[in-house]
C-alpha cells in the first residue's frame, strides 16, 4: 500500500513540477530529414552527421517544486564538433508546437554559421553568431524575436535571484534581446540558467573507446537489430585506467559515499553471454557519463586472431604486385600519394557453374525485358540521301507544291543501327558486415550474390559492356580487389562460378576501391560510363578510416571519378544511408532499397532506368 501511494505521489509531484508541454512536443526524429537538408542549404558542413544530444546536469538554480520532485536537473542543449551536429532529442519548452519547431530551426541556422574554432567567450561568440545569422537570413528575424519573447518569462527574473546571479541573468537577457550589447558575463557562485537558444557553453567531448593504434570494431559492424532511437543517442564518455584493486585505502562510512551508477567500478561485463541487456541499457541511460577502461585481455586479442589473413595456400590468387593509391586527409585537406596499397585477387578454387535454380524464372523474365534495350536497326525518315525514297515525305512535298507552299522535305529514308554505347562497372562491397542476416533466411552476402547473378543475366541480354568486381580491406596496406568479370570477358559458366563463391571479407576502405575501379572504367572508350557501387554501410576500417575520415576520402574519390567523365551511383540496403550518402553522391546519386531481399530484382531495373 505504501509503495502504491508513494508511486501516485511521485507521479503527481513530478507532473506538477514539470515545465514541459507534452502536447506540444516536437521530436528530432520527426524533422531529421528536413533538418539535415536545412543545415546544408544554409551553408553548414555537409560532412557532419546529425545526432541527439545527451541530457546533462546544468547545476543552476531550480524551482521549489522541481527540488521536491527531484526533476529539472538535466537539460538537452545543442552543440557541434568536427564530426556531428547534436540537437535536443525532443523540444517541449513552449506551449505552442510551432515555437518548439522554430527553436529547432533556429538552432540549425545558428549552427550552420558558427565557426568551429572561435576563441571568443561563450556569450560574445553566441551574440556574434546571432547577428551573423540574422543578417545572412533575414527571414529568421521575426522567428528569433518570437522565441526570445516566449523564453524570457520562463526564466528566473533578476529580482528573484541573489545579487551575483541577478547580474548574470540580466546580462544574458540583454544579450538575447540586443545581440552584441554584452562583452562579458558577470561571475556568480552558481552556474547560470541554461539558454536553449544558444549552444552548450562547454560541449562534452566524446572519446572513442579505442587504443592509440585505432583498433576496435567499427560501429556499423555491430548488431543491426539494436534499438534505433537508442543507437542515435550520444553519451558523455571518458577513458580511465583500469584499477588493479590491490591498493586499498581506509574509508570512513558516510551516506554520500555509497556507490552510484555514475561511479566507476571494476566489474566484468561480458559482451556476448549476458542476456540481461535491457537492464544494462536502462543503467546506461541513467548515467551522466560512461567510463570505459581497457584491461588488455581476451576480446581484442581474440578479435585480431579471428580477422587474421588466410594462409597463401587457402587464399585467392593475387594478380600483379599491388597498386599504390592515394588517400585524402580531410584534416590537412591534402591528398597523400601512395598511402594505400590495393591488391587485385581472383578466385583460385572457382569451378564453372550454372545459374541457381531459384533464380532461373526471374532471370528469364529479366532477359525478355532487357532484350528490348538491345541494339536494333531502325529507319530515319526525311533524309537528304538514303537507301530508299520516303513515299510519305514525297507525297507531302507534292501536296505543298500544288497548294503553293515552298516547303522542302528530305525525300529519302536510311536504315541505321541504334547502338547503346555504354560501359558499366559494378563494384560490390564484400566487407565483414555482409555476413549479417538481411532477412530470416538469407544473409547480406547471399542477397549480393543473387544480385550479381541477375544483373549479369540482364546485361548479357542487352549486349552492354560490363565488369564485376568486389572489395574489402584490412587497413591501408591490404585492400583486396576481387576480379569477378573484366570488360573483355564473356559472361559464362566461369563467371558464374566466381560469383557463386564470393564470401564476406574484412572492412570497407571505400575510397581506394573507387579510385581503382574508376581507373579501370576510364580506360573504356564508350560514350557513357557508369560506376555502380553496391554497398550495405559506411566506409570504415580498423584504423583512423572510421567515421569522418572515411566519409571525406570516399567523397573526394567520387569527385575524382566525375572529373574522369564517369557517372558514379550507389545502391545500398543501409537504412541510415540518408544520413551520409547525399554528402557522398548527391541527392540524385543513390538509391536505398528498404527491403534487402528485393535487391536482386530491383538492381537490374534501376540500371534500366538510368541507361534508358
Amino acid at each position: 500500500m505504501e509503495e502504491f501511494v508513494g508511486g501516485l505521489w511521485d507521479k503527481l509531484v513530478t507532473r506538477v513540477a514539470s515545465r514541459q508541454y507534452a502536447d506540444a512536443t516536437v521530436r528530432l526524429e520527426d524533422i531529421r530529414k528536413s533538418a539535415a537538408i536545412l543545415f546544408r542549404a544554409l551553408g553548414g558542413d555537409a560532412g557532419l552527421s546529425l545526432a541527439a544530444a545527451p541530457a546533462v546536469r546544468h547545476g543552476s538554480r531550480r524551482r521549489w517544486m522541481e527540488r521536491i520532485a527531484g526533476s529539472g536537473e538535466r537539460v538537452e542543449l545543442a552543440w557541434r564538433d568536427q564530426k556531428t551536429l547534436r540537437l535536443p532529442e525532443q523540444i517541449a519548452l513552449f506551449p505552442e508546437r510551432n515555437l518548439n519547431r522554430d527553436l529547432y530551426l533556429w538552432l540549425i541556422a545558428l549552427s550552420a554559421v558558427s565557426p568551429d574554432d572561435d576563441p571568443q567567450p561563450w556569450i560574445v561568440r553566441n551574440q556574434q553568431a546571432t547577428i551573423t545569422t540574422l543578417q545572412r537570413f533575414p527571414g529568421f528575424v521575426p522567428r528569433y524575436q518570437r522565441l526570445v519573447a516566449a523564453l524570457l518569462p520562463l526564466r528566473f527574473a533578476p529580482e528573484q535571484l541573489p545579487k551575483d546571479e541577478a547580474a548574470q541573468e540580466s546580462a544574458i537577457r540583454k544579450a538575447l534581446q540586443n545581440p552584441g550589447s554584452v562583452q562579458i558575463l558577470p561571475k556568480a557562485k552558481r552556474p547560470f540558467q541554461p539558454v536553449p537558444l544558444w549552444p552548450h557553453p562547454e560541449p562534452p567531448q566524446s572519446h572513442a573507446a579505442k587504443n592509440d593504434a585505432g583498433d576496435g570494431v567499427p560501429e556499423h559492424e555491430s548488431d543491426g537489430r539494436k534499438d534505433e532511437a537508442y543507437s542515435r543517442r550520444k553519451h558523455l564518455a571518458e577513458r580511465t585506467d583500469m584499477p588493479d584493486g590491490k591498493n586499498g585505502f581506509l574509508l570512513m562510512f558516510r551516506a554520500e559515499s555509497l556507490f552510484s551508477w555514475s561511479e566507476f567500478v571494476k566489474v566484468n561485463r561480458p559482451q556476448d553471454d549476458d542476456e540481461d541487456t535491457e537492464s544494462a541499457k536502462l543503467a546506461a541511460e541513467d548515467m551522466d557519463k560512461l567510463t570505459v577502461a581497457r584491461d588488455g585481455k581476451t576480446s581484442v586479442a581474440k578479435l585480431r586472431f579471428d580477422l587474421d589473413l588466410p594462409s597463401a595456400g587457402e587464399d585467392d590468387t593475387p594478380v600483379g604486385e599491388g597498386i599504390p593509391l592515394p588517400e585524402w586527409d580531410y584534416k590537412k585537406r591534402v591528398l597523400i600519394p601512395g598511402y594505400c596499397r590495393l591488391q587485385e585477387m581472383i578466385a583460385s578454387d572457382a569451378e564453372p557453374a550454372e545459374l541457381p535454380p531459384h533464380l532461373r524464372q526471374t532471370a528469364r523474365h529479366l532477359r525478355n525485358q532487357f532484350q528490348a534495350l538491345a541494339p536494333m536497326r531502325t529507319w530515319l525518315r526525311a533524309q537528304q540521301d538514303g537507301d530508299e525514297i520516303d513515299l510519305d515525305q514525297w507525297v507531302r512535298q507534292e501536296a505543298d507544291r500544288i497548294t503553293g507552299g515552298a516547303v522542302e522535305h528530305g525525300l529519302y529514308r536510311a536504315q541505321v543501327n541504334r547502338q547503346r554505347d555504354l560501359a558499366c562497372l559494378l563494384l560490390a562491397d564484400l566487407s565483414l558486415s555482409s555476413d549479417a542476416y538481411a532477412s530470416n533466411t538469407a544473409r547480406v552476402i547471399d542477397v549480393i550474390r543473387d544480385s550479381l547473378f541477375l544483373f549479369s543475366e540482364a546485361l548479357s541480354a542487352t549486349g552492354d559492356r560490363f565488369a564485376l568486381h568486389g572489395f574489402s580491406s584490412l587497413r591501408r596496406n591490404h585492400i583486396r580487389f576481387y576480379r569477378i568479370k573484366d570488360f573483355d570477358e564473356h559472361y559464362d559458366a566461369n563467371t558464374r562460378g566466381r560469383i557463386a563463391i564470393i564470401k564476406p571479407g574484412y572492412y570497407t576502405r571505400m575510397g581506394a576501391a573507387i579510385r581503382h575501379a574508376s581507373n579501370l572504367l576510364a580506360k573504356q572508350k564508350n560514350q557513357q560510363r557508369l560506376l555502380l557501387l553496391l554497398s550495405d554501410g559506411k566506409p570504415n576500417d580498423l584504423d583512423h578510416y572510421e567515421g569522418r575520415h572515411g566519409i571525406e576520402d570516399t567523397r573526394v574519390a567520387i569527385m575524382e571519378a566525375r572529373k574522369q567523365g564517369l557517372r558514379p551511383f550507389c545502391v545500398t540496403i543501409d537504412r541510415e544511408a540518408s544520413d551520409y550518402l547525399p554528402h557522398l553522391f548527391g541527392t540524385n546519386g543513390y538509391a536505398v532499397i528498404r527491403h534487402p531481399e528485393e535487391l536482386p530484382r530491383e538492381l537490374p531495373l534501376l540500371y534500366a532506368q538510368m541507361t534508358r
